[in-house]
C-alpha cells in the first residue's frame, strides 16, 4: 500500500515538474492540485485498512473497508469542490490528468502484484 502511495507522489511530482517547465506554472500546480485529490483520500484508505482495530475478524475489516472507501469518495468530492471553488485561475486538463496519472498508479500497482504472485507460484511449482 505505502509503495503505490509513494508511486502516486512521485509520478504526480514527475507530471507537476514537467507541465510547470513546458506549460507554465498554472499547469504545475494544477497537476499538483489534482494529484493531491488522488493521493490523500487513498491514504485516508490506506490508514483505515491498517490501523489497528479492537476486533481482528473478517467483519472488523470489511466493515474498516467499507467506511474506508466512503470516506475515500467523500473526500475526493471535498478535494475537487474546494480546488473549483478557491483556485483561480485553473488549467482543468491538467488538474484532471494529475488526478487520472495518480490514479493510474492504482492499476499499476494492483498489476504488478499479480505479476508477482504469478511468478511465485510457477517456480514453487514441483519444489524448483
Amino acid at each position: 500500500m505505502l509503495k503505490v502511495l509513494g508511486g502516486q507522489i512521485g509520478i504526480g511530482a514527475i507530471l507537476t515538474a514537467v507541465l510547470w517547465v513546458y506549460c507554465g506554472p498554472v499547469a504545475g500546480y494544477s497537476a499538483l492540485l489534482g494529484s493531491l485529490t488522488c493521493v490523500l483520500p487513498n491514504g485516508f484508505l490506506a490508514l483505515r485498512l491498517t490501523v489497528p482495530r479492537r476486533d481482528p475478524g473478517a467483519r472488523a475489516l470489511i466493515r474498516a473497508a467499507y467506511v474506508g472507501e466512503l470516506g475515500k469518495l467523500a473526500l475526493t468530492v471535498l478535494f475537487f469542490s474546494m480546488v473549483f471553488v478557491f483556485v483561480r485561475p485553473i488549467s482543468v486538463a491538467a488538474l484532471f490528468a494529475g488526478f487520472i496519472a495518480a490514479q493510474l498508479m492504482t492499476f499499476a500497482g494492483l498489476l504488478l502484484r499479480d505479476g508477482q504472485e504469478t511468478e511465485e507460484n510457477t517456480s514453487n511449482n514441483n519444489g524448483e
